[in-house]
C-alpha cells in the first residue's frame, strides 16, 4: 500500500512542482522551468489534443481529483473494519468522560 501511495502521489508532486515553477517562471537557469517551455508544452498537447492550450490545466486538475477520490476509496475499503471500529467507538458515549463530572453530593450549597 506504501508503494501505491508513493506511485500515485510522486507523478502528481512532480507535476505540480514543474507547473507552478513553469507558470511563475521560477526557472533556476533551467530551460524546462521557463515560462516559455511552459507555453511551447501546453501549445503542443493542444494541437495534439485539437483543444485550446488554456483548457488543459482544469482537465488535468478534474483529473487528479478524480484519481485522488479513487485512491482514498481504495484505502478507505481496505482499511473499512478499523475505520467501522473507530466509527462505534466514536459514537457511544464514554464512561470516562461521566467519571470525571462533578456528582450532586459534592456540589457545593453556598450562595
Amino acid at each position: 500500500m506504501k508503494w501505491f501511495l508513493v506511485l500515485w502521489a510522486g507523478p502528481i508532486a512532480l507535476l505540480g512542482s514543474w507547473y507552478g515553477l513553469s507558470y511563475y517562471d521560477m526557472s533556476f537557469g533551467i530551460f524546462m522551468l521557463t515560462r516559455d517551455a511552459h507555453d511551447l508544452v501546453f501549445r503542443i498537447y493542444g494541437h495534439v489534443l485539437g483543444i485550446a492550450p488554456e483548457s488543459i490545466p482544469p482537465l488535468v486538475a478534474r483529473a487528479i481529483v478524480v484519481d485522488s477520490l479513487f485512491v482514498f476509496a481504495i484505502i478507505a475499503f481496505r482499511r473499512r473494519k478499523r475505520i467501522a471500529a473507530w466509527w462505534q467507538a466514536r459514537r457511544q458515549p464514554s464512561s470516562e468522560v461521566t467519571a470525571d463530572l462533578p456528582s450532586a453530593e459534592s456540589l457545593s450549597s453556598a450562595p
